[in-house]
């Protein structure tokens, strides 16, 4: 069998990517089999959709594919009987390949036993959504929105993505287990690429084939549009009027909508969508297309949001909003065509779920608001004027999700820089659903339009909050360090710790030999080096405590969680190391130009002594 070592670099911080050659059939057929076995070692348990109250008995009596239908009669507790076998949902997006690798692991997962509800070609909210409906199982053959020549795949197991332990300890099982042994015949298998059957020699195709159901792509849509209509029919319309109860259908928004779709899985439902919510819908690039031939499905490049803000103009819009590949991050637009800062939109969104926070959450419930570590200075302090706890948290929309998903958990909202927004008001499925943020922020917009008599456009509102000069979130090359040596952002971390602890003495000498100076383990987020000849600990260089002072002036706030985070009175910067690329991930903003360059050149000087040339790029980084 493989070895799979070359597959070692899918497995990341948040889910399964990488180049498309490393998904070979081998690699994808082991996969499946893990899968298997994760999902059969789950309890069968169904779980009803409280949040959205919709019809779990979503499956129909007839299946174009299968000879045999999938038996969905009602058992004596009115639970359908297919409820009692475990059940995966399994879509994909457009990707040339993905489709492929998602039929491959619904007929291995059915083989072995499992139920398979195939969504077809959907947006990751939306197999979340689905995932719902059932016990929490699904998988997205996905990359997101990275390059056209890369593959991915993102899972939940129990309504729960996995933790980066959980997603090593899947490649460990991939590597340490053999299908092929002899030893167990039963699991000998011969897999064709041309029809994409798997063939056990235990031939239970027969079983197999009622095991497995594919939804066709209306009922998909149509009711994951009914969860939505039914938020929207709960929502207030304006201040003072709260919905009727017989109130079945919302009324639709007086607004010039533009939506760039960046031909992801979101053209495939967001013309018909947006038409049953808003008066005026232009959609652009709505056809799914894995060539990607304007560009990366990322909203979040530079320049790539150039096509929507020209359209808005033209079409003189109220807002722009663009999605991502696989529709779990939200870009927008305002009505002057200016791209709205994340952290801005943040910051409206979170207003949106603390305002529109349903009565059934009592006022016990602390409306704390998760963002990452990469968003703006002034966030914290806009959050707790709406009366909100600010909580940060390190980047990633997995490691929201653990959060807002906490037993515990009275986060009421999460977001992050990339896009990712998930709301926790019991309204819909905690889930960075782009769609779904994008709709309870036009329905706001619309409201407060509608109970203002000056009708503010978008650009007004963003012009009342503080004005903010910033850089993109830059990706930098990993620098080099010798064999003997941690990290570079191990280094930056201890230093940065040692300057803050120096900074407020005011007892000691004016001179400090840091070579001398050792942290207590407890106060770093990772142990001191044990080898002697590592020089990550010992900055050989004298800095004096004015010096010391003028790096990290008394206030400043020094945050390690994720990185290095550095809060100043008119500013912050953070620097970290990606996730998801062998590469360091950089972001600086402040109140003036002025405080933006001082910013930089802070952490130019503490980044020089490990290296010269990423303090260079630093200073480099343009403002937005």
């Amino acid at each position: 069998m493989p070895s799979f070592a070359a597959q070692q670099s899918l497995f990341r911080a948040y889910d399964i990517r990488g180049t498309n050659t490393h998904f070979t059939d081998e690699f994808v057929q082991a996969l499946g089999h893990r899968f298997a076995q994760l999902y059969g070692s789950q309890r069968s348990q169904f779980t009803k959709n409280s949040d959205t109250s919709i019809d779990t008995n979503v499956i129909t009596a007839s299946d174009s594919n299968a000879d045999t239908p999938i038996d969905t009669t009602q058992n004596n507790n009115g639970v359908d009987n297919i409820s009692m076998k475990n059940i995966v949902v399994i879509g994909y997006d457009m990707r040339h390949g993905s489709e492929s690798i998602a039929r491959t692991l619904s007929t291995i997962l059915t083989q072995r036993g499992l139920c398979v509800i195939q969504l077809g070609l959907v947006t990751t909210p939306m197999m979340a959504f689905w995932a719902k409906q059932y016990q929490g199982h699904g998988i997205i053959v996905t990359a997101s929105h990275s390059a056209k020549d890369i593959l991915g795949i993102k899972w939940l197991v129990n309504h729960k993505s996995p933790s980066n332990v959980e997603i090593q300890t899947l490649y460990q099982q991939i590597i340490s287990h053999t299908h092929y042994s002899s030893k167990n015949q039963v699991e000998q298998a011969t897999f064709s690429k041309s029809d994409l059957h798997y063939t056990n020699i235990s031939n239970n195709t027969e079983l197999s084939r009622t095991l497995l159901k594919e939804l066709p792509a209306k009922q998909v849509a149509d009711v994951y549009i009914a969860a939505i209509e039914q938020v929207f029919c709960q929502l207030p319309q304006d201040n003072q009027t709260a919905p009727t109860k017989t109130q079945k259908t919302a009324a639709k928004l007086d607004l010039v909508v533009v939506i760039d779709c960046m031909h992801g899985a979101t053209g495939n439902i967001t013309q018909r969508l947006f038409d049953r919510f808003c008066q005026h819908v232009i959609v652009l690039n709505d056809t799914p297309d894995g060539s990607f031939p304007l560009g990366n499905p990322d909203p979040a490049e530079p320049n790539r949001l150039t096509a929507l803000q020209q359209a808005v103009a033209s079409h003189h819009a109220d807002i722009g909003l663009a999605f991502d590949g696989d529709g779990d991050r939200l870009m927008i637009v305002d009505n002057d065509g200016k791209v709205v800062m994340p952290d801005h939109l943040l910051y409206l969104l979170a207003r949106i779920a603390i305002t529109e926070r349903p009565d059934s959450l009592t006022s016990s419930l602390a409306s704390e608001v998760l963002f990452d570590i990469k968003c703006a200075h002034h966030l914290p302090k806009l959050l707790a004027d709406l009366g909100a706890m600010p909580v940060i948290s390190k980047t990633g929309s997995s490691f929201m999700r653990q959060q807002v998903q906490h037993p515990n958990s009275q986060i009421v909202f999460a977001g992050e820089l990339s896009g990712h927004f998930i709301f926790n008001d019991g309204r819909f499925i905690p889930y960075d659903d782009a769609i779904y943020a994008a709709l309870r922020l036009l329905h706001w917009f619309a409201k407060s339009r509608n109970i203002s008599d000056d009708k503010n456009a978008l650009s007004d509102i963003l012009q009342r909050l503080p004005a903010m000069v910033s850089t993109a979130d830059h990706y930098l090359p990993m620098p080099q360090t010798a064999r003997t040596d941690c990290s570079i952002m191990e280094q930056l971390t201890r230093v940065c710790t040692y300057l803050q602890d120096l900074a407020s003495v005011t007892t000691h000498a004016d001179l400090f030999d840091i070579s001398d100076y050792r942290l207590d383990a407890a106060n770093l987020p990772t142990a001191l080096c044990a080898s002697p000849v590592c020089t990550c600990s010992t900055v050989r260089s004298h800095i004096a405590v004015e010096q010391a002072k003028s790096l990290l002036p008394a206030g400043t706030r020094l945050s390690c969680i994720d990185g290095v985070r550095l809060d100043f009175a008119h500013g912050f910067g953070v620097l970290r190391q990606s996730n998801t690329s062998n590469s360091l991930t950089a972001r600086f903003a402040g109140d003036s130009m002025d405080d933006l360059k001082d910013i930089q050149a802070t952490f130019a000087a503490l980044c020089r002594p490990f290296n010269a040339e990423l303090a260079t790029q630093i200073v480099a980084m343009p403002a937005e």
